[in-house]
């Protein structure tokens, strides 16, 4: 479903792509996600879109957050709003859909196809209205997962479907290998 003179953007939901790779069991490695989609057409920008918490000390996509940005993907980020839910849990919101669905829209008279990589029903409108002038999308994201991580309507309304899981041997990252167990100092006076 790629030509290789078509003009791609990828859009990612960052936490959507997260959270159905997490229900797969593995990790994306986003050099060669970008590599993938390089190879399949002509990728004008990959966009990456995420909430960050900003009074946090240390928040753990923040190095994710600036290698992306230093290794050929365009950043879409905002703060993320904290509050606390009616039985007192400490929650984070932080939706990207309308910066997403914007940028989308201003750069469809530039592509042909449009790479989106969420499951989000909410994004079905977006889709039709990018179709209508003219580009193709594809969806990535996953039914393999207990539930599954795609919108029925969304996965109809697109162009083509991509399995995340079918993904996995080109753009994962390989597990990583635990260190080995350390001799104890006894074995070592032996």
């Amino acid at each position: 479903m790629f030509y290789k003179d078509e003009r791609l953007a990828l859009f990612i939901d960052g936490s959507n792509l997260y959270a159905a790779a997490k229900a797969l069991g593995f990790d994306i490695d986003y050099k060669l996600l970008r590599q993938e989609f390089m190879r399949r057409g002509k990728l004008l920008r990959a966009f990456y879109y995420t909430a960050l918490l900003e009074n946090e000390e240390y928040s753990p996509i923040r190095p994710l957050v600036d290698w992306l940005n230093y290794n050929g993907f365009t950043m879409v980020t905002k703060p993320a709003k904290e509050y606390t839910d009616s039985m007192g849990r400490r929650k984070v919101k932080g939706n990207m859909d309308i910066e997403l669905a914007v940028d989308a829209m201003e750069l469809a008279p530039r592509v042909d196809h449009i790479v989106l990589f969420s499951g989000d029903g909410d994004f079905r409108p977006l889709i039709e209205s990018l179709q209508r002038q003219g580009v193709r999308v594809s969806v990535v994201s996953t039914i393999r997962s207990q539930p599954p991580m795609i919108s029925d309507d969304l996965r109809r309304q697109a162009d083509n479907f991509i399995e995340l899981d079918e993904l996995r041997d080109v753009i994962g990252r390989p597990p990583r290998e635990e260190p080995a167990p350390r001799p104890s100092a006894v074995a070592n006076e032996r």
